[in-house]
């Protein structure tokens, strides 16, 4: 009976271990993305991230981020569904901030499949807002 036993765990334990890196490499997907090529300080340190991400970011369906510099800030035009509208970004370490209403948002760098859109998904350089409704990629 107990050799039973042990041969069932013998054979249970490898999907055991399977199904726990799967349910880990899961949950790693929650978290921010690692940095990309997109988002790599370059080798001129007096250059902010953001500067390379200066132009336009074509999204879906007609969408659009253009990016601008302004003196110590970025001129931050999203054009959606409902027409265009312009705000003041700054940038912060790896992303750019800016106020949206009430809320302040995040322009970060990602992949395509950071965008969590599917038209997007192949794309490798790209610009993020909110996972699954405003990305934007250069191709």
């Amino acid at each position: 009976m107990i050799n039973l036993h042990k041969q069932t765990i013998v054979k249970v334990l490898p999907v055991i271990v399977l199904l726990f890196a799967a349910a880990c490499q899961r949950s790693n997907d929650e978290s921010p993305p690692a940095q990309t090529s997109a988002s790599t300080p370059s080798q001129n340190t007096s250059e902010a991230p953001a500067d390379r991400w200066l132009g336009r970011w074509q999204g879906v369906e007609g969408t659009y981020l253009v990016i601008s510099k302004r003196d110590d800030s970025y001129a931050i035009e999203i054009a959606n569904l409902d027409g265009a509208k312009t705000y003041k970004g700054l940038a912060v370490d790896d992303h750019i901030e800016f106020k949206r209403g009430d809320k302040v948002e995040y322009i970060r760098a990602g992949t395509g499949k950071d965008t969590g859109m599917k038209y997007l998904e192949n794309e490798k350089n790209c610009l993020v807002i909110k996972a699954g409704s405003e990305g934007y990629c250069r191709r």
